[in-house]
């Protein structure tokens, strides 16, 4: 079996350069710049990236919205504090959750949440020790889980979240998303304003982000990982746009690894987007040829992480790696509230 190893997308971190608070100016994160085809770099502030697109470039967001999937309650029984992260809707009242502690909370367990308006039955343990819950309450579920549930944001972030939108893109839209698509942040209605009036089409596709992406690669050969599937849709106006900005010859750049695996999983061999919607398990990583996509607007991720190695299947490992170093060497902000790169084609202002 060939192998491609997960020791080669590690590097070194400091641990104070992972953001743990977001910008009160969002366009003001830093963006660095890495041209894919000779590996140079260049330092900026986000909202200059509108100075490197092109009129008929078409840049693709995921319109998903983050719901507040963290539930903290207490085992009927016990009174034990547990946690319940909603990850998956399998029908009305029952989803898929990860919940801590896990071997407290087995099939019959029933758990309460803040005032009690909100009650739950773990059914049974799925995949990955995930755990099937149905949800008992009064009205309509949304608006309890509004009221209780907390933004779910990942493990590296230790400090309180101040306001809840900061967690969100400023064009979210269709709510199931257990985690933001955190290269979207970066972007203010005004910018977006500005970038359409440039030329360039704005196409939104949606996908559900689950853990499953952050979750961490366990096997030392890469190709023996399982990813989780996530929802996923485009439209019919989203795959025009998509398809005649490739027909002319113009690029398309994906904001974020959420936007790039929806494209990616939708096309046909062809590289034709069809408007449909379903769930993919896509993992790309150094090998993979791209169908649709020709940039991409992303993050800083984790070593080792399944988004460091999608990022590396499009500027090749030790470009990204050495750009990464860079990113180090400089002091950039890390991870979700962290600063943005922008892997281009040309370095050249338009």
């Amino acid at each position: 079996m060939e192998q491609i190893r997960k020791s080669d997308f590690y590097f070194e971190l400091p641990e104070e350069l992972i953001a743990q608070d977001p910008l009160e100016d969002r366009a003001a994160s830093r963006l660095l710049m890495l041209e894919k085809g000779s590996g140079r770099t260049e330092h900026h502030r986000f909202r200059e990236i509108t100075d490197y697109l092109r009129p008929g470039d078409c840049l693709v967001l995921n319109n998903t919205k983050v719901i507040p999937a963290r539930l903290l309650g207490v085992k009927e029984d016990t009174g034990a504090a547990v946690e319940v992260l909603l990850l998956k809707r399998r029908e009305s009242d029952v989803w898929e959750t990860l919940v801590r502690p896990g071997k407290k909370l087995r099939p019959g367990a029933r758990i309460t949440f803040g005032d009690g308006s909100l009650r739950a039955e773990v059914l049974e343990i799925a995949e990955e020790g995930n755990r099937l819950v149905r949800f008992f309450y009064e009205g309509i579920f949304e608006e309890v889980l509004d009221r209780l549930g907390e933004m779910p944001l990942p493990p590296y972030i230790t400090h309180r979240l101040q306001d809840r939108d900061r967690y969100q893109t400023v064009y979210a839209r269709y709510e199931g998303s257990a985690a933001a698509p955190t290269a979207g942040l970066h972007f203010t209605k005004e910018l977006l304003a500005q970038i359409e009036e440039k030329g360039v089409e704005l196409a939104y596709v949606t996908l559900h982000v689950g853990l499953g992406t952050f979750r961490p690669v366990k096997a030392d050969n890469i190709l023996e990982h399982h990813m989780h599937s996530e929802h996923y849709e485009v439209t019919r106006e989203a795959a025009d746009k998509i398809n005649r900005a490739k027909a002319s010859g113009h690029r398309v750049i994906c904001v974020g690894t959420t936007s790039c695996r929806t494209v990616e999983s939708a096309a046909g061999k062809d590289g034709a987007l069809k408007a449909c919607c379903g769930d993919t398990d896509i993992f790309i990583y150094p090998g993979y040829r791209f169908r649709v996509m020709d940039c991409l607007i992303t993050n800083f991720h984790l070593p080792e992480s399944t988004l460091v190695m999608l990022v590396c299947a499009l500027a090749g490992r030790e470009q990204v790696l050495a750009a990464y170093g860079e990113a180090i060497r400089e002091r950039y902000r890390f991870f979700s509230f962290g600063d943005a790169m922008f892997i281009t084609d040309d370095l050249r202002r338009v």
